[in-house]
């Protein structure tokens, strides 16, 4: 796999994350830089361990499911992306109260709740010719980037960004899947 596809697969996982820091940006403008630093370290932390988690589980079973990996990785890819463009497509109403920080328990549960489809990703690394250390790496510092744009972005500008950009991950969660699932039927060279 190309390092262009990772970044791809990088940026289509972080997409729910820059979403989310967008959000939370409307609600941290009095300490926006500070709290960028904070959100981004966390929620890169999260979506880099989780992949880790799904390729160790994917390489456990990878003997068992070998001659049907491609077809795995078609599908959680697809349904990772397929359920990112879904929560986009619906209606959120805005209900978050301004703050001048996120509280620990917070800042705990939305980085693991926006990097579960990390795991799966991390799964379907496991049937892939990658470097699951430069893998996780790139994924890591991906969100992290796009989180600390998102919160700051999200404090100046609104949330205006939050779903087109989760439809935009989703949909290149969606196209790589397909990818993956031609080249193993050798449709694509």
């Amino acid at each position: 796999m190309s390092v262009w596809a990772l970044l791809l697969i990088a940026v289509g996982v972080s997409a729910d994350a820059f979403a989310v820091a967008l959000g939370k940006g409307l609600h941290l403008r009095a300490r926006a830089l500070r709290n960028a630093v904070v959100i981004a370290l966390a929620f890169g932390a999260a979506q880099a361990l989780m992949p880790l988690i799904g390729w160790l589980l994917g390489t456990a079973f990878a003997p068992v499911i070998s001659g049907v990996d491609h077809w795995i990785a078609f599908g959680l890819l697809a349904l990772v992306g397929g359920k990112m463009i879904w929560e986009a497509a619906r209606a959120h109403p805005d209900d978050d109260v301004d703050a001048d920080r996120v509280p620990l328990r917070e800042l705990v549960v939305l980085s693991v709740a926006t990097s579960i489809d990390a795991l799966a990703v991390g799964v379907t690394l496991a049937f892939l010719p990658v470097s699951i250390g430069a893998s996780v790496g790139l994924i890591g510092v991906t969100t992290a980037v796009l989180t600390f744009v998102g919160v700051l972005v999200g404090a100046k500008v609104g949330a205006a960004l939050g779903r087109p950009a989760e439809i935009a991950g989703g949909v290149v969660l969606v196209l790589i899947g397909t990818s993956i699932l031609l080249e193993h039927l050798g449709v694509l060279a």
